[in-house]
């Protein structure tokens, strides 16, 4: 009897082992479904371009280059199979910093597969792109078609993509429409945070052509480009990793001073390539927890004296400072290319007396007005009249010292009459022309009438963003 029962216990042990084995080997440990995000979480005037890949990437090239040109980062969701059909294409993307997403294996409707067929598209689409970039999709995901239900967000959160992208505002490029009408769909309809939607495959001919006028227009009313990195920490609050965004007038060193850190930090921070090319509106991380303080201005020194040059510096920013011209340092240093300045350098500022304080416009009379013109800034309108941005702020109640817009008429406060800057008269077709201190492509291109992009093929410029005092240009 005693045998029986004991061997009634083991059987029955064995079988308890045995079913809590089956329940926790068959009981999968859920991870958190994946979020949908159709706009950015900011009041911020920040918008982030998107871009679908297929099998062909067929104007992949085209747009990394409008991009490169316009110094905007996006964002690109690939397909494993697009990645097969052009690995280089691929690379590039990630070479040039852009961010990346998973977009599936081969683009199928998931609400038409198993769970079992999803997780097996974007596992082998990431197993492919990470092979061949070193860089993982996730947390990315945006569903093909933007076809998505709760399995398909439960799936995707499983395997490691905590954010479902879909858009703010679609372009409808890949029906082939026009580069008019795309711009027209984004300019009509941006809000801030916006996610846009663009396509780099074949039927989206018109997307690179219209990305130039549309990243003008869009920075000219005040808006700057982020990644979806980006736009989901835009609201992060002061410390570690707080955002900043630049503001007329500023530089990197000033900037960095505010908030105790040094220039190289900031680049490091933002993968910044040159640091005299910051722009307002850019959205800067700030590394680092100091608070931010207000910079101590340097003392001016008597005329004749040495001048190192700091990160962000111009000739022409120093001239203004000391009161002298670009033109007066660059003979006393035997500088042969007024661009072309290191930090460290020690500059000798021409003089022999106490230096004048920098010569500016006659101020205007109290009340005078100024339409505000493309390519302007506060800071660039303050110098003309001379009078200060925060001057120009008070008198105009302007709540964003960077958020002008074409066509806005400011009131100039001040006593005088201001001279009227003299308009170099329109060149014509085939004339040079030689860059000054303070030029853009930008300002060029619409004092002569032409695009950015006609200056850089006649000229085969590499980068609109770096042309140098004195360069010559050939205006188309």
């Amino acid at each position: 009897m005693n045998t029986s029962r004991k061997a009634f216990r083991r059987l029955f042990g064995v079988f308890l082992s045995f079913l809590l084995f089956f329940t926790l080997s068959v009981t999968p440990a859920l991870a958190a479904t994946s979020q949908i995000i159709y706009q950015g979480s900011t009041s911020n005037k920040v918008v982030a371009l998107t871009f679908d890949d297929g099998s062909d990437g067929y104007n992949i090239q085209l747009i990394l280059n409008a991009l490169s040109a316009n110094n905007v980062k996006a964002t690109f969701f690939l397909t494993g199979q697009g990645a097969e059909n052009h690995p280089q294409a691929i690379k590039n993307i990630v070479a040039a910093g852009h961010d990346i997403g998973n977009h599936s294996y081969n683009h199928p409707d998931f609400t038409t597969i198993s769970t079992s067929e999803m997780t097996n598209q974007v596992n082998l689409t990431e197993s492919i792109i990470k092979n061949l970039t070193g860089k993982s999709t996730k947390p990315f995901f945006r569903a093909p078609y933007g076809s998505y239900n709760s399995t398909i967000l439960q799936t995707v959160g499983n395997a490691g993509y905590t954010y479902t992208f879909q858009w703010t505002i679609d372009t409808l490029d890949w029906t082939g429409n026009s580069a008019t009408d795309i711009y027209n769909r984004v300019i009509n309809n941006v809000v801030p945070g916006a996610i846009v939607l663009m396509h780099a495959g074949y039927g989206a001919n018109g997307t690179s052509t219209a990305l130039p006028n549309m990243i003008n227009q869009l920075r000219a009313m005040g808006y700057s480009f982020v990644t979806l990195s980006q736009l989901m920490n835009t609201t992060s609050t002061p410390g570690t990793g707080t955002s900043y965004t630049v503001q007329a007038g500023d530089t990197l060193y000033a900037i960095a001073l505010r908030y105790g850190v040094t220039v190289q930090a900031i680049v490091t921070a933002n993968n910044i390539t040159d640091a005299n090319l910051i722009r307002v509106g850019q959205v800067l991380t700030i590394p680092g927890t100091g608070t931010p303080t207000t910079p101590t201005t340097p003392t001016t020194p008597t005329t004749g004296t040495s001048y190192t040059v700091k990160a962000g510096d111009t000739l022409y920013a120093i001239a203004l400072r000391y009161g002298v011209t670009v033109q007066q340092i660059v003979t006393t240093n035997n500088i042969a290319n007024a661009s072309l300045i290191y930090v460290g350098q020690v500059l000798t500022i021409p003089g022999t007396s106490t230096p004048t304080t920098p010569t500016t416009p006659t101020t205007p009379t109290t009340g005078t007005s100024y339409t505000v013109k493309a390519g302007d800034t506060l800071y660039a309108i303050a110098l003309r009249y001379g009078v200060t941005v925060q001057q120009i702020v008070t008198a105009n109640n302007i709540a964003n010292a960077s958020l002008i817009y074409v066509g806005q008429v400011l009131t100039i406060p001040g006593t005088s009459t201001p001279t009227t800057p003299t308009t170099p008269t329109t060149p014509t077709t085939g004339t040079s022309y030689t860059v000054k201190s303070g030029d853009t492509l930008y300002a060029i291109a619409l004092r002569y009438g032409v695009t950015i992009t006609q200056i850089v093929n006649a000229n085969g410029i590499t980068n609109p963003n770096l042309i140098s005092v004195g360069q010559v240009l050939v205006i188309p």
